[in-house]
């Protein structure tokens, strides 16, 4: 009796410890194996933004990443496909067109449905997981998904059935890799899908939205990690600099690849894409095309020239750094007055006599040690100089951004005009001390009569439409390389 109780305990025991393990191993299988997890919608209302809206306050928002594809700066000049298409379809609506860089891609859905822009442009393709929160425009390119790998040292000289070798052509051999992808992606969803087609496990690291596809790439090819998965429109673009990458294993059929749109914009949505019909049938958009996707001179040169790619801006920003340093003013905001003056070109003469990099008026840079013939350095230092004491002097407005805008003001049309148009601000009921429809709107006003013959005007009329577009432009240009550059 002892005894067959014992042989039954110890038959209890054996099996208890079967199930046992078949449930720790289903426990660390299922680790192994992540599932697709749901796309961050940071549970942002919607607003209801449409082509009205838009057209009534005359600007098109779109939302980038500083990308080959999506935006990008090249010698201070604005460029990207899709940043290109874009410009020429606010150009059909009559508005302008704004940039806003977004850091982390994981952020990019809620900021658009929450109103901060109004279209997602950074190569994103259409996936369930992303229709569950936002429409797409017509998608402009159809484009596989590739499996990003490193060719063999020495591929140079190797015979290319010697390199095919040595590469992941069967979809099987991806079992057990590891392959880093951002989460919130269509890579992310197509390798978890993958696992199941091939019954294996992939280990899929899932990445943030801070690291952009060619930046992984870009790891693949330096030999910091073996595999990754992009779109073959911006693996192409990116061999071009990168010989060694491999992108002829394909993971998948075309991905429809469009402009991410709120559901709430059901007329910018139609107008879109009945304008992309018509200008896909145009020379501009084959020209637009031909720029980035064939000739390669352009990326190529964006790559190891100075582009917003390589965290460069312009042949000086050594120097504008030390300068905007030593007098305590922002170095992209001295960049990008000097790129609005004369593109960085310290031989530049303009109107009137003015001079430098800075442009300064004879009557000017004297005072501040800059002559015509001065170096490069001497001339960044004067502008710093200038612009740093302007800021100082503004030390009764309270915002930075707007002190920021009185200097600008001040360094393109003199102190005195500056007051006289606060001083009708004032008049009119308007803030003095807030320039953004403020004390901008008395600095146009300073070109009619019946404000600069205001006994408060000291300093006369002013074509004031200069320094209202100066300001403007200089200071959006400076918030975008604030995104990229800083």
């Amino acid at each position: 009796m002892n005894e067959g109780f014992s042989m039954k305990s110890k038959h209890l025991s054996r099996l208890f410890g079967l199930i046992l393990s078949f449930f720790v191993l289903l426990f660390f299988s299922s680790c192994d194996r992540p599932k697709s997890k749901q796309l961050k919608s940071e549970q942002t209302s919607i607003r209801a933004i449409d082509l009205p809206e838009i057209t009534e306050k005359g600007k098109l928002t779109i939302l980038a990443e500083n990308s080959s594809i999506s935006f990008f700066i090249y010698r201070g000049k604005k460029m990207g496909f899709e940043y290109e298409l874009l410009k020429e379809y606010a150009h059909h609506l009559g508005v302008d067109i704004e940039v806003k860089i977004v850091r982390n891609l994981d952020n990019i859905i809620g900021l658009l449905n929450s109103g901060e822009g109004d279209l997602i442009a950074c190569n994103y393709a259409m996936n369930p997981n992303r229709l569950k929160y936002i429409n797409f425009t017509n998608p402009y390119m159809h484009s596989p998904l590739v499996l990003i790998q490193r060719k063999p040292d020495g591929w140079e000289k190797m015979h290319p059935d010697k390199v095919n070798k040595n590469m992941i052509r069967d979809l099987l051999k991806l079992g057990h890799k590891k392959i880093p992808v951002w989460r919130n992606s269509s890579y992310y969803l197509r390798l978890i899908n993958l696992q199941d087609e091939i019954c294996d496990t992939i280990y899929i690291q899932a990445l943030d939205g801070k690291k952009s596809t060619e930046e992984m790439i870009e790891l693949v090819s330096e030999g910091k990690i073996d595999y990754t998965v992009a779109e073959k429109n911006v693996a192409l673009i990116n061999q071009r600099f990168l010989e060694n990458i491999d992108l002829k294993t394909f993971l998948s059929v075309d991905q429809k690849i469009g402009f991410g749109i709120r559901k709430s914009s059901p007329l910018l949505k139609a107008s879109f894409d009945q304008w992309l019909a018509k200008f896909k049938k145009k020379k501009a958009f084959k020209h637009i095309y031909a720029k980035y996707f064939v000739k390669e001179d352009l990326t190529v040169q964006a790559q190891y020239g100075l582009s917003s790619l390589k965290g460069q801006l312009s042949n000086y920003d050594k120097i504008f750094r030390k300068a905007a340093k030593k007098y305590d003013f922002e170095w992209l905001l001295l960049a990008s007055v000097s790129y609005h003056e004369t593109r960085f070109n310290p031989n530049a003469r303009g109107f009137g006599g003015a001079y430098s990099i800075m442009q300064f008026m004879p009557g000017t840079g004297p005072k501040y040690g800059v002559y015509p013939n001065s170096t490069v350095e001497v001339q960044i230092n004067g502008g710093a100089k200038k612009l740093g004491k302007d800021y100082i002097s503004w030390e009764m407005i309270p915002d930075r951004d707007q002190r920021e805008k009185f200097t600008l003001a001040t360094y393109n049309a003199g102190r005195s005009h500056i007051e006289d148009a606060q001083r009708l601000a004032e008049k009119h009921g308007m803030n003095p001390l807030r320039w953004d429809d403020n004390v901008e709107v008395m600095m146009l006003n300073l070109s009619k009569a019946e404000y600069y013959r205001d006994p408060v005007v000291k300093n006369g009329a002013l074509r004031g439409a200069r320094t209202y577009y100066y300001v403007r432009k200089i200071y959006a240009q400076y918030m975008e390389w604030k995104t990229i550059f800083n």
